[in-house]
């Protein structure tokens, strides 16, 4: 990121890197606040991308979606085949195209759109005629809506406070032995970012992930009960 910062800077034009995971867009976050460099842009296609491409623009150019060189594809299957994410990602890899190459893959009954870098578009197009054993349809552009991106179960529960380790044994089921055990061997993430301290604070907003348990989202913390505790209100992606 910082090399596309540079050619923002230095030779006037616009840089992109990506597409980069939830981790990665993190750290460009952060690595954008140290350098206090703001003409940057996050964008993945959609409002709810999980894989997104990072944009540095030079000082006369408003950062803008419409200037990332990525595009959606449709893929059409017939609505009785069974077709996951996994089995989209498994089928274009296996094209030769490089993972960096390949945004966010949105499914739903008989059609799929995946966000792909212009370069690799219309060799995607051209080659791809089944995913698996499945026989597709693959063409540029996509109508919207688009698929819904993510699928949750809403959740609800009481604990001692917000400290990880509390949140994680009520959002995993396991006792609060387990979830500091869990937490400290480095199995849970925070905000897409490994997080071993089991005191550490969780804030409204934040999304975690325990290996083998799933992935969720705390959408608010309180209010306290009489005795106490705190309420929590949260997402599981499904």
């Amino acid at each position: 990121m910082g090399d596309a910062v540079d050619i923002a800077e230095r030779r006037g034009r616009p840089h992109f890197v990506g597409f980069l995971d939830e981790w990665e867009a993190s750290f460009a976050q952060f690595l954008m606040n140290r350098l206090h460099f703001e003409r940057f842009l996050l964008w993945g296609g959609h409002e709810e991308a999980e894989r997104v491409m990072f944009g540095a623009f030079p000082f006369y150019r408003e950062p803008e979606t419409a200037s990332f060189p990525f595009q959606p594809l449709t893929i059409l299957y017939r609505k009785g085949d069974s077709l996951g994410h996994r089995d989209f990602l498994g089928g274009l890899l296996s094209r030769g195209v490089q993972r960096e190459s390949i945004g966010d893959i949105l499914v739903e009954e008989g059609r799929a759109v995946v966000f792909v870098r212009d370069e690799v578009a219309s060799f995607l197009v051209d080659q791809t005629a089944k995913i698996g054993k499945v026989g597709v349809r693959i063409s540029a552009g996509a109508q919207t809506p688009y698929p819904v991106a993510h699928r949750f179960e809403p959740l609800s529960f009481v604990v001692a406070s917000a400290r990880l380790d509390c949140l994680v044994a009520a959002l995993a089921g396991m006792s609060r032995e387990k979830a500091v055990s869990c937490v400290s061997a480095g199995l849970v993430t925070l905000n897409h970012q490994e997080e071993t301290s089991p005191s550490c604070r969780v804030e409204e907003g934040s999304k975690l992930s325990v290996r083998g348990k799933g992935k969720f989202i705390i959408d608010r913390l309180g209010p306290l009960t009489k005795k106490g505790r705190l309420c929590v209100s949260g997402r599981k992606y499904i």
